[in-house]
């Protein structure tokens, strides 16, 4: 996570993916500030109106599709690399950098980074800041399972949850 300034303009990239039409929303450093799949655009563009206000959002090319097209191509270590920034409380931010602590291929549960960030016993606190994660994907909430092993909510959608952790080999109830 980097500590930046507000954009003074945002621009929005839309890449196409297995999985579905990934928004990309980048400021003029590079930095991803938002992430999201198409069919959910409304509430990323409100979250977008509440947190950054009158910044424009355009669409166009930004600079991170390359690294988000070489996740796609098998390259899973490369979301290590894209700088981001997440608007949230201490604590949302800290379990965010927890999440970022997961390597691809492997899953943590709720209580488990719960533990992670020491604070054993907000196991639903930190679900809640999980799914409140506006970069999705680079912060990897995909890949927090339940403790019995099993698929639990992902704001993509489960499918997509699914697809992720194949994608980078993890372990699951269900996996193949």
């Amino acid at each position: 996570m980097t500590d930046k300034p507000p954009p003074e303009i945002l621009t929005l990239e839309r890449v196409p993916t297995p999985i579905g039409e990934a928004l990309v929303v980048s400021d003029e450093a590079g930095v991803l500030r938002a992430f999201n799949w198409r069919d959910y655009e409304p509430a990323m563009r409100r979250w977008l109106s509440r947190r950054y206000g009158s910044v424009p959002v355009s669409e166009g090319r930004g600079p991170l599709r390359m690294k988000i097209e070489a996740y796609f191509s098998g390259d899973v270590g490369v979301l290590g690399v894209i700088p981001w920034q997440g608007a949230g409380t201490a604590f949302q931010r800290s379990v965010w950098a927890a999440l970022c602590s997961i390597p691809p291929g492997e899953t943590l549960s709720y209580a488990g980074l719960a533990a992670r960030i020491g604070r054993p016993t907000a196991v639903r606190a930190v679900g809640l800041a999980n799914g409140s994660n506006p970069v999705s994907l680079v912060v990897p909430c995909h890949r927090v399972i339940g403790s019995n092993g099993s698929l639990t909510g992902y704001g993509g959608g489960l499918e997509r949850k699914r697809w992720l952790l194949e994608h980078e080999g993890a372990r699951f109830v269900g996996a193949p």
